[in-house]
C-alpha cells in the first residue's frame, strides 16, 4: 500500500511544481485563469503541459485505485473493518476522484487528458468487476467492487460530467460502508464458531445459512446489495443511470462495456451475498 501511494504522490509533487512553474500559483482559481490565458496566447509548450497533467493523473489514479496502481486496495483489507468502511466510504478512495473534479477545468483545455482518464475508467470498471467475481474472500470482494465503481466516476470524469461523477461518489459511499459495516458483524458471528482466524472467518466458502443466526444483518446486506445493484428507488440507481446515460453520447463502445460491467455488479453482489446468507453452514 505504502509503496503504490508513494509511485502516486511522486507523480502527483513533480505535477504540482511543473504547474506551478507554467503559472507560478498554487490557488485553483488563478491556476485555472492563467493557464487559460498561456493555452489561448500559444505562449506554453504542449508536450510539458500534458506531461505535468499525466504526473497529477497519476496521484489520483494511485489514491482511487485506478489501473495500474490498483494493487494496493485489497491488501488494505487486512485491517479492522470499520476502518476499511471508512477507507472505502469517505476517506482515502475519494481523495483521487475529488482531486480530478477539482483540476477538471485544468483538464478540459488538454484533450489527451480527458481521453486518459476516461480510458483508465472504463478498464478500471471491467477489471475491478472480473477481479471481484473470483473473490471468497469477503471483504476483498467488497474491495473490488469499490475498485469497479471508483472506475464508474473516473470515466465519468472522462467524459466531463462531473457532476455525476461526485453524486455516484455520494450514494456509493452510503452502499458501501453500509456493506462494510454488514460484513465486520457477519465476521465477528463465524469467529464465535471457528475462532480467530481470517482465513476461515473471512471465507465465504465457510460461510451460508447466515440468515438465522443474524436477521437484522442479512436485511442491512440485502439493502446495500441491492443498492449498489442499481435496483430503482435506491440510491445508486440514479447516479449510475446518470453516468451510464452519458456514455451513450460520448462513446458507444465504452457505454456498452459500462452497461455489460452493471450486468456485471449485480451478479458478483449477489452471488457475495447467496453464499453469505442462504444455503446452509459449511463449517
Amino acid at each position: 500500500s505504502i509503496v503504490t501511494n508513494r509511485i502516486g504522490d511522486f507523480g502527483l509533487l513533480l505535477g504540482i511544481l511543473g504547474f506551478y512553474w507554467i503559472t507560478r500559483s498554487f490557488e485553483f482559481q488563478d491556476l485555472f485563469e492563467i493557464f487559460n490565458n498561456l493555452i489561448y496566447n500559444n505562449e506554453v509548450h504542449f508536450l510539458f503541459v500534458t506531461l505535468c497533467a499525466s504526473l497529477l493523473f497519476a496521484g489520483a489514479v494511485a489514491k482511487s485505485a485506478q489501473f495500474p496502481l490498483h494493487v494496493w486496495l485489497p491488501d488494505a483489507m487486512e485491517g479492522p473493518t470499520p476502518i476499511s468502511a471508512l477507507i472505502h466510504a469517505a476517506t482515502m478512495v475519494a481523495a483521487g476522484i475529488f482531486l480530478v473534479a477539482r483540476l477538471l477545468p485544468l483538464f478540459i483545455v488538454i484533450p489527451y487528458i480527458m481521453n486518459l482518464v476516461s480510458l483508465i475508467g472504463i478498464i478500471t470498471v471491467l477489471l475491478g468487476a472480473t477481479l471481484a467475481l473470483a473473490q471468497n474472500d469477503i471483504k476483498r470482494g467488497l474491495a473490488y467492487s469499490t475498485m469497479s465503481q471508483l472506475g464508474y466516476m473516473m470515466l465519468a470524469l472522462g467524459m466531463g460530467s462531473y457532476r455525476a461523477a461526485l453524486f455516484h461518489l455520494i450514494t456509493h459511499a452510503y452502499s458501501k460502508a453500509l456493506l462494510f459495516l454488514a460484513s465486520g458483524s457477519i465476521i465477528h458471528s463465524m469467529e464465535a464458531i471457528v475462532g480467530y482466524s481470517p482465513e476461515k472467518s473471512q471465507n465465504m466458502v465457510f460461510m451460508g445459512g447466515l440468515r438465522k443466526h443474524v436477521p437484522v444483518t442479512q436485511i442491512a446486506f440485502l439493502v446495500g446489495t441491492l443498492s449498489l445493484c442499481g435496483i430503482p428507488s435506491l440510491a445508486c440507481f440514479w447516479s449510475k443511470d446518470e453516468i451510464l446515460s452519458d456514455s451513450w453520447l460520448y462513446s458507444p463502445i465504452f457505454a456498452k462495456i459500462a452497461w455489460s460491467t452493471a450486468g456485471l455488479t449485480t451478479f458478483y453482489m449477489f452471488r457475495i451475498y447467496l453464499l453469505t446468507f442462504e444455503g446452509h453452514l459449511n463449517v
